[in-house]
């Protein structure tokens, strides 16, 4: 297996390099500092495995990622970050990298990642890849065509019947993004997006036509209606995009061939619209209900205010703010009183130590747990058991 480790921080690669290599003896590892180097390294060297960070002067790491997977698709990629760049490692996570390393990290987290995509990588060699691959390159092919053919550009003897034959009936998908410093993350996450629910809930694809403009073609499966698919990928979008954008759905469609008209279509509407549609700015209407829901699926894990923050793709102090405005209570007092409930609830449960109960609910010491535990309900978890179970 060979490893590329991107990082402009030179003793974060080498730390990394040395780490690897000192516990696996069959694993070239190569090094890069900077997105460009990595492409170029990419290009000449077979990689199985890249670990990259976020942020690089120049092209940073998300840039990286979305011009090389396509045309590198067998890469697994292992997203290197701090605290403060968590948004981008959940969005990195979202749109295909494997994991991510937080920084400052130990050779423990590192060992642990790189043993795992071993294995995975040891199984996927015993597979036969040939004729899942030549389907792969063909769909590509087909989609470059496709964005050439709508652009009004050669296709050379390309026969469109091998796209057209797919979709008798369909509907075209027009995402129109406003222009901004974010607009390559953006793109990124709705061709991610919308590939992953063509995928779900039909057959389709969806190009980069324009810079800031996004055209998919979809047939859908019987039991899914052009208007619940577009609630279901506005919601979606709204979700993962900081940006405004306007999202359009045709009709039923049956004349393939007419597609270029069509798109047409939806550029008129786009600018006449002012390139915001009413869904656009409803992404953080919900912000509050996604982060509860959130904290109560991982009590375990480390809920600070930023990380939580970065969840739903905002600034820690304005989450904080939205967060009391929307709750009455603060964000500190709010995940105290929710581990404590939780905590009520598996003393219920006898076979469960006091130990275990605090690591469940996030405090893996228990003496902390305690204390906490006994301002909330002024007595200790013990005391709090015997009694209920006296009731």
């Amino acid at each position: 297996m060979h490893i590329l480790i991107v990082d402009d921080e030179r003793t974060i690669r080498e730390g990394l390099k040395r780490t690897i290599s000192s516990v696996y003896d069959d694993i070239t590892v190569s090094t890069a500092a900077s997105a460009n180097d990595a492409l170029a390294l990419l290009g000449s060297e077979r990689i199985h495995v890249v670990f990259l960070d976020i942020m690089m002067p120049g092209m940073n790491g998300l840039e990286l990622l979305a011009e090389a997977r396509h045309s590198h698709k067998g890469i697994k990629w292992i997203v290197v970050s701090a605290y403060s760049e968590f948004a981008y490692a959940q969005e990195a996570l979202r749109l295909g990298a494997k994991d991510y390393i937080l920084k400052p990290f130990g050779k423990e987290q590192v060992v642990e990642s790189v043993t795992s995509l071993m294995e995975e990588w040891r199984l996927e060699s015993a597979r036969p890849t040939g004729r899942g691959l030549l389907e792969q390159n063909l769909n590509y092919l087909r989609e470059a065509v496709f964005r050439r053919w709508v652009q009004g550009l050669d296709i050379g003897n390309f026969d469109l019947r091998s796209i057209r034959d797919e979709h008798e009936q369909f509907h075209l998908i027009g995402i129109k993004l406003n222009s901004n410093p974010e607009l390559t993350l953006g793109n990124f996450i709705v061709e991610n997006v919308m590939t992953e629910l063509i995928e779900r809930h039909g057959k389709g694809f969806i190009v980069n036509l324009d810079g800031d403009f996004l055209v998919g073609v979809l047939t859908l499966q019987e039991d899914m209606g052009s208007a619940a698919f577009k609630e279901v990928a506005v919601k979606q979008l709204d979700r993962c995009l900081q940006v405004p954008y306007q999202f359009d759905m045709s009709e039923l469609l049956c004349d393939f061939y007419n597609i270029p008209d069509e798109i047409r279509k939806f550029h008129m509407t786009a600018a006449e619209a002012g390139s915001v549609d009413e869904h656009a700015q409803g992404g953080k209407s919900d912000v509050i209900d996604i982060a509860i829901q959130y904290m109560k699926s991982n009590f375990q894990d480390n809920l600070s205010l930023e990380i939580v923050s970065s969840v739903v793709y905002l600034n820690p102090v304005y989450f904080s703010k939205l967060f009391k405005q929307k709750t009455g209570t603060g964000y500190k007092e709010y995940v105290t009183k929710l581990r404590m409930e939780r905590a009520e609830e598996l003393l219920a449960d006898p076979d469960l130590s006091i130990t275990r109960i605090a690591e469940l609910v996030g405090y893996p010491d228990v003496r902390h747990f305690t204390q906490v535990f006994r301002k909330h309900y002024d007595c200790t978890p013990s005391h709090f058991r015997a009694e209920k179970a006296n009731v």
